[in-house]
């Protein structure tokens, strides 16, 4: 009985502490990922402020955009390689203090051009050796019933982390410029060295840190890493329809969240009657959303359907898109407000659960990453093209007409994710029937 006991209790212990270390684990990832990017998208809530401290223009800043979805785009297929041969968390250490010197670089506000090599420079840090590797990671650390939940995690965890981050920000912002008489330009540099900052200072602590020995998930990694034959697994991969309507889910799905960047700038330059500061307090409070809509969708994707929930978020998040549209016409700024933070939890609930759906592909583990890799080169070229259209738009239609104009597309292209979500569910299905 003794020896009975001795072996559950051994069991048990052994549970509970694989499990303790996947979920530090994905602390560690959704600390870094939550950390890492905010510095990048700026313009989400600091666009007018942004223009005015760089003295540059709209369109200038939809060439600093698209330059550096054009680095994603060349980083994320040799970034899945890599992250199948190479310690995540190494490469996550390494992408977070190349992040945090390039954003000291970016804090002294340099000329256009400069800017040009920063944003390449986010592009590689982030993409090449930090994206492909954080999902990897996550996907390898959750169990079959646990994708939904992990990646949930993972957006709606960073999406807090940026929460906290950004309420800080703007905090500061909002004391410099009003409290203490500086201009725009100086606050924003210092919201910059307040990112720059914490970049630097996980990065040495993540490079700092060992992962425990003979760890669960790194016995997994280590016996899914493998050299294989990239042609072939490119046409492996390139040969499964699902992959591609994945790919055609997040591509139009990241529409919708590229199109939550500009709702800053529309909500000051709208004819609303925002001031900067007040614009940027409700794009914090949108950015709050996150951790509800990315943990939440996990939670009903597992419970009812990773790909159901998906559809669903997609369709409303085009609702709430039509509404900003529209709206605006009649005047009633709380309801555009409402709906700019709706449309946040909308597009938090989608980026929570479109990895999710990966799981639901019939991919080899040990070329995973790879498979990311295919996804985010065509999912992710909004990154490239996106900043172009916003910015010609806006510099040839100024004001409310301009934003109209560019959320009507992002709708089309938003809907057309629901068919592709639709398809691949009959594709599934179809296959269990097989």
């Amino acid at each position: 009985m003794n020896t009975k006991a001795q072996a559950i209790a051994k069991t048990a212990q052994s549970g509970l502490g694989s499990n303790l270390y996947r979920y530090g684990q994905l602390l560690l990832l959704v600390i870094a990922a939550g950390a890492i990017y905010p510095v990048l998208y700026l313009r989400q809530v600091y666009q007018t402020s942004m223009i005015e401290a760089l003295a540059i223009n709209n369109e200038q800043l939809g060439y600093l955009y698209s330059i550096l979805g054009a680095a994603f785009m060349i980083s994320y297929l040799p970034s899945g390689w890599l992250a199948d041969r190479m310690a995540p968390r190494i490469l996550i250490s390494i992408s977070l203090l190349g992040t945090g010197l390039l954003a000291m670089w970016y804090a002294t506000l340099p000329s256009f051009h400069h800017l040009l090599l920063i944003f390449c420079g986010f592009g590689v840090t982030t993409g090449l050796t930090f994206w492909a590797a954080l999902l990897k990671r996550v996907k390898l650390l959750a169990s079959k019933k646990e994708q939904g939940r992990f990646f949930g995690v993972l957006d709606g965890g960073r999406g807090l982390i940026e929460a906290l981050l950004a309420t800080v920000a703007i905090s500061l912002f909002a004391h410099l410029t009003q409290d203490r008489g500086q201009t725009l330009g100086e606050g924003f540099q210092q919201v910059i060295h307040l990112y720059a900052y914490t970049c630097l200072a996980l990065g040495v602590v993540l490079g700092l840190l060992r992962d425990p020995r003979q760890a669960d998930a790194e016995k997994v990694e280590e016996k899914t890493a493998s050299k294989g034959n990239l042609l072939r697994d490119l046409k492996q991969l390139a040969s499964l329809p699902e992959l591609w309507l994945i790919t055609a889910i997040v591509f139009c799905g990241y529409h919708f969240f590229w199109a939550t960047y500009s709702f800053s700038a529309y909500l000051e330059q709208g004819n609303l009657g925002l001031t900067a500061t007040m614009a940027g307090v409700i794009t914090t409070i949108k950015l709050w959303m996150r951790p509800i809509g990315g943990i939440g969708g996990g939670w009903l994707g597992d419970r009812f359907s990773n790909l159901r929930v998906l559809t669903w978020a997609l369709v409303l998040a085009g609702v709430g898109m039509l509404g900003l549209i529209t709206l605006p016409m009649l005047r009633i700024v709380p309801l555009v407000i409402v709906l700019v933070v709706f449309i946040g939890l909308m597009t938090y609930a989608i980026r929570g659960l479109y990895w999710a759906v990966l799981d639901q592909c019939p991919i080899p583990e040990r070329i995973t990453g790879l498979a990311i890799g295919i996804i985010s080169v065509v999912g992710y070229s909004p990154d490239v093209l996106l900043p172009l259209i916003n910015g010609w738009i806006t510099q040839a239609v100024p004001g409310m007409l301009g934003y109209q104009i560019y959320f009507t597309y992002v709708l089309v292209m938003g809907s057309l994710g629901v068919v592709a979500a639709l398809a691949l569910k009959k594709r599934i299905a179809k296959r269990i029937r097989a």
